[in-house]
């Protein structure tokens, strides 16, 4: 199965300099995923702290932030390669808001919007459960 996401990416990397815009795309919209750790807040990130991880790019508010993600990435590194925790829980991927997200048992979940994030609460233990069996076959969309 080829998810909207890996179709939408085709797409677009058929643009003329398209593949430059796309290595340009940072994680998580451009924001630390430190900051929602230590400051308990989304935060946009610097692309002058940067760094590449897990075939992304990601940016941090400050030198001590991309330290720390260096350090011990898979801290701060949102589940699910930085998809909505509920839609992998329901066999898709789907991108996030960065401000639709919770920190749960030490680990940042994302959502794909405030609303999807209600219903993401209503059941999270289960969610990350059937999120958790979903996400090997859905790692590679």
């Amino acid at each position: 199965m080829i998810s909207r996401r890996a179709v939408l990416a085709g797409m677009m990397l058929a643009l003329p300099g398209a593949q430059l815009m796309a290595q340009a795309a940072p994680a998580l919209d451009g924001h630390d995923p430190v900051a929602y750790f230590t400051e308990g807040a989304p935060r946009r990130g610097d692309p002058a702290h940067a760094t590449d991880w897990d075939g992304q790019v990601w940016h941090f508010a400050s030198a001590a932030n991309r330290a720390a993600f260096v350090a011990d990435p898979a801290r701060y590194a949102p589940q699910y390669g930085a998809n909505c925790a509920w839609a992998v829980a329901e066999g898709y991927l789907a991108p996030i808001d960065p401000d639709a997200w919770a920190i749960v048992d030490g680990k940042l979940y994302l959502n794909a919007n405030r609303r999807i994030q209600r219903r993401w609460e209503r059941d999270i233990p289960g969610f990350i459960t059937r999120a958790d069996a979903n996400w090997p076959a859905l790692r590679n969309n």
